[in-house]
């Protein structure tokens, strides 16, 4: 699964914009301005998301889920686990 923040951040690090990715991975702007919209995971088309993520591959980028540890080396940026509320306001 990949955020639309994950897929934003990464298009950020690689310094293309929408239309830039959206030829990398043979999709249309359309298709990356509504992926960029969406709120948390984005949905769409099991193929364009694979394209997508398989062109931020070969162009340098590696989307880390939940928990997973990346063992490919390089730089990074990565969220940092929420801090647990207590309930109180």
């Amino acid at each position: 699964m990949m955020t639309a923040a994950q897929l934003r951040a990464a298009r950020a690090l690689l310094g293309l914009d929408q239309r830039q990715l959206a030829e990398h991975a043979g999709v249309s702007l359309p298709t990356i301005q509504r992926m960029e919209a969406s709120d948390g995971n984005v949905r769409g088309v099991v193929d364009t998301l694979t394209k997508v993520v398989e062109a931020l591959d070969r162009l340098g980028v590696v989307l880390i889920g939940d928990g997973a540890t990346s063992h490919e080396g390089g730089r990074g940026v990565r969220f940092k686990e929420p801090p647990a509320t207590s309930g109180r306001n």
